[in-house]
């Protein structure tokens, strides 16, 4: 079996500090993960703020086909994928974490096993898991190591899923509801949501709080230079240099977005004060029909 190595660009190892965040993902397919290489993320891994390494499942077989799935018993279509390999890809995760269970074998036998410190948070993306958003994101950037379990096929043998909810805290998650072929795009899908919320990743912080979902409401509409573009005019207020009445009015359209687009995402905020009432207020009274 093959030692994965931190992804980087260049390739070479560098002193550093400690990273704030380990992340660790398991696929059968691992040069799909290879985008998390650009970007802020990439960026984070080069400057030692979060180590990233991507194992290929196969290197946790012994066969000479390098085999990760078999018939599902009871019968129905499609593989499903072996117990083994998972858990000894599990196993060599926590033991590089100084989280060893000791006493694998090729036939899933085993002696003793040692004791597990903290427990890692291992993430299956599934779409029988609780549904990924923002908030799971914020108390995801707080943990300090992330294993990803990316399942293809029909899914993972329920056994192994069982064993590693003793050793990890395991998180089933959707990223939605819908089936995806596999759970590499789930996995970085929620790496990117959780990696730019850990501090320094994201150059400037105050770009976070103004986001979509960062206090249960969606993103104001935005523009840039030049002013007027095809008899299309950017709104006079944002060109007023009125600080206040600039944050007002993009507070309404926040507001006015999210009960068009999300209402659903309304209804779970407190705190709305008198002016974000009015303003939802003025919004319901111009989309309502005109009646005689």
């Amino acid at each position: 079996m093959s030692e994965s190595s931190p992804m980087t660009d260049n390739g070479t190892a560098t002193e550093a500090a400690a990273p704030q965040m380990s992340i660790d993902v398991v696929s059968i397919f691992p040069e799909y993960l290879a985008g998390l290489q650009l970007s802020l993320i990439g960026k984070a891994v080069d400057r030692g703020q979060l180590s990233l390494d991507v194992h290929d499942l196969r290197d946790f077989t012994f066969d000479r086909h390098n085999t990760v799935d078999d018939s599902p018993y009871g019968g129905g279509a499609g593989m499903v994928m072996k117990a083994e390999p998972w858990a000894l890809a599990l196993e060599h995760i926590l033991a590089g974490r100084g989280s060893a269970v000791e006493g694998s074998s090729p036939d899933g036998g085993r002696d003793d096993e040692a004791a597990i410190g903290s427990k890692p948070t291992l993430i299956v993306p599934s779409p029988a898991g609780q549904v990924f958003d923002q908030r799971i994101a914020e108390d995801l950037a707080g943990r300090e190591h992330l294993v990803f379990a990316c399942g293809r096929y029909e899914g993972i043998d329920q056994r192994v899923i069982d064993w590693a909810g003793e050793h990890f805290d395991l998180l089933p998650m959707s990223i939605g509801d819908y089936v995806l072929n596999g759970g590499e795009v789930a996995s970085m899908v929620m790496i990117e949501a959780v990696s730019r919320l850990i501090p320094g990743v994201i150059g400037n912080p105050e770009s976070l709080t103004e986001e979509s979902h960062e206090d249960g409401l969606l993103e104001y509409p935005i523009y840039t230079k030049p002013a007027s573009w095809r008899g299309r005019e950017v709104p006079e207020i944002l060109l007023s240099g009125n600080h206040a009445a600039i944050a007002r009015w993009r507070r309404d359209r926040r507001l006015e977005r999210t009960a068009e687009v999300r209402p659903d995402l309304l209804e779970k905020l407190d705190g709305l004060n008198k002016d974000d009432l009015a303003a939802l207020e003025r919004f319901e009274s111009e989309r309502s029909p005109v009646t005689e």
